[in-house]
């Protein structure tokens, strides 16, 4: 586990966007200090998708000890032991809303605090990316953007993924901060991570050369972006 609670929140990329660069994921699981980590797929965005837990499976179960927790037909009766013996805790894309509607049934939410707490490492793209932040931008409810405003709230303001991979991205979250329908809070282009530790951001990361994270505050009633060095993890 990581000495202090980590969050990897990923714009876009890994095993699911890049299947044959395994840059990001590959630093993901170095965060967690030993040789074979045990990590956890929670597909819970997609529906328990199979063929998403399928590539999950395949992308990880040589390099580490892999599982998934499916809530759609739940098979994990204790969801908070469960969670906390891993070392991560990975979290795919798709609807937020309804992930985080699903997470809270069955108490995900609670156990994930109580992991990321511990040190357990969180990470995830899209859905699994806006889901740390209070807010953020969401498809959630139809191909429009809109806010979604019930995050999890263990990082602080909010959060726009895909930023240069979806043409209505950036437009919409400059829109939505500058309205203050949105706090400042941080976009990241698809490949870009941001790294947090506790509630401060500690790097930006990515696995394509060029592609960067954004702070996105309201100046002046407009949105003010300003890119964030960026380490290209393959240099």
């Amino acid at each position: 586990m990581s000495a202090r609670p980590t969050i990897v929140a990923m714009g876009g990329g890994g095993f699911s966007m890049e299947p044959d660069n395994p840059l990001l994921d590959d630093f993901i699981l170095s965060l967690a200090g030993r040789p074979r980590p045990r990590v956890c797929f929670l597909p819970t965005a997609s529906g328990d998708s199979d063929r998403y837990v399928a590539n999950f499976y395949a992308a990880f179960a040589r390099r580490s000890e892999a599982s998934h927790l499916a809530l759609f037909v739940r098979t994990v009766t204790d969801v908070e032991a469960f969670l906390l013996d891993q070392d991560v805790i990975y979290v795919g894309g798709g609807n937020t809303e309804n992930q985080l509607a699903v997470w809270r049934v069955h108490g995900v939410d609670r156990a994930l605090r109580i992991a990321w707490q511990r040190g357990v490492v969180l990470a995830g793209l899209s859905a699994g990316s806006i889901c740390w932040f209070e807010s953020g931008t969401t498809d959630s409810f139809g191909l429009d953007l809109d806010v979604l405003e019930d995050g999890l709230g263990f990082l602080p303001g909010s959060h726009c993924p895909h930023f240069d991979g979806e043409p209505q991205r950036r437009p919409a979250y400059h829109r939505l901060i500058a309205e203050g329908r949105l706090p400042a809070g941080y976009a990241a282009d698809d490949s870009a991570a941001l790294v947090f530790e506790g509630t401060e951001l500690r790097e930006v990361v990515s696995s394509r050369d060029g592609a960067a994270a954004y702070r996105v505050e309201c100046v002046d009633g407009e949105a003010r972006e300003t890119r964030l060095p960026t380490g290209y993890l393959g240099a």
